[in-house]
């Protein structure tokens, strides 16, 4: 029996008159590449923000490694690694400065080996003394992702990790995750509005739009259905179309 990490039912998020979550439910379950889909504004930086606890919901419940997250959060936010938007650090520190300061904040492992283990796994061990005013966008985005696993999380949280990456760019930050999956054992939700880049990785995945799933199932069943498909791309390109905006 597959043992659930992420249970959301009936998650519902409101800003005055703005519903941007409204009635959200989805299980992620242990080793999953799990695919959160939609197009802008559809809500999912609002959901993730709500795993991550740096928003409250208005109702609804998440549950997360079988435990309430409004009563354990401190316990549960350990576990969890996450990229939400751009990472920032200091520009005139090396990688491993950086990873050490950040990782001293999160009571993480900050031993050299810990950090050239980290560096080694998102590619960057060459660079390790480079300042990260010298990376690429790519390369910043996977110093991100060793920020993210620095303190050995079980769930792993990337929401758009390869937005203004160039092609390259984008298939060493899927690569990544494949091997994160694969070799190190890791859950991770990856939250996108680009089909492809969930479709070739994940094991399962979610369409939402407008607060509200659409579909959630094996990426295999989902994407067999050219109905479903054409309908992400209708969204998506009148999401791009909009102009209206929104706190998401």
């Amino acid at each position: 029996m597959q043992e659930p990490v992420i249970e959301i039912r009936g998650l519902r998020k409101n800003y005055g008159s703005f519903t941007a979550v409204d009635g959200l439910g989805l299980t992620v379950y242990r080793g999953d590449i799990y695919g959160f889909l939609g197009p802008n504004g559809a809500g999912k930086s609002t959901t993730i923000r709500m795993i991550l606890s740096l928003v409250k919901p208005s109702a609804g419940s998440i549950t997360v490694f079988g435990k309430p997250l409004s009563t354990h959060r401190a316990e549960i936010l350990r576990k969890i690694g996450c990229i939400v938007e751009r990472p920032d650090f200091y520009n005139y520190l090396s990688a491993y400065k950086n990873l050490e300061l950040l990782g001293r904040l999160s009571g993480a492992d900050v031993s050299k080996q810990n950090i050239y283990r980290m560096l080694d796994m998102v590619g960057l061990g060459s660079r390790a003394t480079s300042k990260v005013k010298t990376f690429s966008h790519g390369m910043k985005q996977r110093l991100g992702i060793a920020q993210a696993l620095i303190h050995n999380p079980d769930l792993i949280i990337l929401d758009e990790p390869t937005t203004g990456l160039d092609p390259h760019g984008m298939a060493d930050v899927r690569d990544l995750i494949l091997s994160l999956a694969h070799d190190h054992g890791k859950t991770i939700v990856l939250s996108s509005h680009i089909l492809p880049e969930v479709e070739h990785i994940a094991t399962r995945m979610i369409i939402i739009n407008k607060g509200k799933a659409v579909v959630e199932g094996a990426v295999s069943d989902v994407l067999r259905d050219q109905d479903l498909e054409q309908f992400f791309m209708r969204i998506t390109k009148e999401a791009g179309k909009s102009e209206v905006a929104s706190p998401l």
